[in-house]
């Protein structure tokens, strides 16, 4: 589930318009993305995937998944597609199916949670909720099982946070031990970012509020108590779901028993080398997160989601046998008061920790110009005027 997270801090940018009557701003807004001649073509994208490498995949079946492939690829795609792509999607579909049944049969009788124009089933408690919660945790496992991550590698890094110096490392650890984090922060490399950190720790997450009325996806939501967020909006109720989401991750922290946010501040998702600006959504309030960090090493297919269509990459990442992810979960990082008074500051800390960690290099670039990068893939030779002006 690519879900691309707007700042849940900020405002809508006030985009300024151009003069009609600046020819100028005219013929900057008309502006060709790619130069017109067919022999600079190759070299103009070239070009563009040095500037938003982040968004490059380099895997056998090249850009947008459309890449010419070698003969033997060809052969085990093919062998692939009549057999292990019917069974699994069987597998994947009986999975999802069975924990629909459960999440409906187990709030039968059971009133959803309405506050802040929210529906969830979050609140329940008692053996329903650890049913969901258990059940949901292991058929997320099996699942990814199932589509070939037989086996998960993770790492658990002993030292990360260690802005506090006056407190000795056992201090620390007991310290750790006792506070819970209000939030999970990863960085966003597909949809199965999703299933892994259901299987780990079933944490709620921020989702288009489409989501909430789909078949069987939308009980699951509710049950795992997503916050619905309606994307294509930008009435003031986006500050509302701001609010939303920082009492959410207050109340984790506070509260054993509440869910905790699971929240992915680059806003959009990469091909797993690089970490984009972190959004402040995940910091505001001023809670312990715990930083998680996701690879997809490959040899053939990536399973990242970063410039491929949605039923291109499934059906690849179901024709490829074996799939590896890598985990490294570092320690719960407890923000300074100072960074709790400044929340950019706090995500720009914790940013640089999972860069240094991950071995990921750090981008300045963002979801504006994964747009203007996806557009010249599709052959879309225009850029809009909003772009222009925002790169100019």
């Amino acid at each position: 589930m690519g879900s691309e997270l707007k700042d849940l801090n900020s405002k809508p940018a006030k985009t300024q318009q151009p003069d009609p009557n600046d020819d100028d701003a005219s013929a900057k807004d008309d502006r060709p993305l790619l130069k017109s001649t067919a022999s600079s073509a190759a070299e103009d994208i070239q070009e563009l995937e040095k500037k938003f490498a982040a968004f490059v995949r380099n895997d056998v079946y090249g850009s947008l998944g459309c890449g010419k492939l070698p003969l033997k690829e060809k052969l085990l795609l093919g062998i692939a597609l009549v057999t292990l792509l019917p069974l699994r999607l069987l597998l994947v579909m009986s999975i999802l199916v069975l924990y629909y049944l459960i999440c409906k049969i187990f709030t039968l009788c059971s009133a959803p949670n309405l506050e802040e124009e929210q529906e969830d089933y979050a609140h329940l408690g008692g053996c329903r909720r650890a049913v969901i919660l258990q059940s949901g945790r292991y058929l997320s496992r099996l699942l990814l099982f199932m589509v070939g991550f037989y086996w998960i590698n993770e790492t658990h890094k002993d030292s990360a946070n260690t802005q506090d110096n006056s407190k000795t490392e056992s201090t620390k650890k007991q310290s750790e031990e006792r506070v819970r984090p209000g939030a999970i922060v990863s960085n966003h490399l597909s949809y199965l970012d999703v299933l892994y950190h259901m299987s780990s720790s079933f944490p709620s997450f921020v989702a288009k509020k489409s989501v909430s009325k789909l078949p069987l996806v939308g009980l699951i939501g509710k049950c795992l108590g997503c916050v619905f967020v309606q994307r294509e909006s930008k009435s003031s109720d986006f500050k509302g779901v701001a609010g939303i989401v920082t009492d959410r991750v207050r109340n984790a922290h506070q509260n054993e028993l509440a869910p905790m946010m699971l929240l992915f501040p680059e806003g959009t998702t990469t091909n797993g080398d690089f970490l984009l600006p972190f959004k402040t959504g995940a910091f505001l309030a001023g809670a312990p997160v715990m930083p998680v960090i996701l690879r997809y090493s490959y040899r053939r297919f990536s399973p990242a989601w970063e410039s491929i269509s949605g039923v291109r990459h499934v059906v690849f990442l179901l024709c490829q046998f074996v799939n590896n992810l890598e985990v490294t979960r570092l320690p719960i990082y407890h923000p300074s008061q100072q960074e709790k008074d400044n929340p950019k500051l706090y995500a720009n800390n914790v940013r640089k920790l999972m860069a240094a960690e991950g071995d990921l290099i750090v981008s300045d670039i963002g979801l504006a110009e994964k747009r203007i990068y996806l557009a010249a893939l599709n052959g879309n030779n225009r850029l809009p005027s909003v772009l222009h002006q925002k790169n100019d």
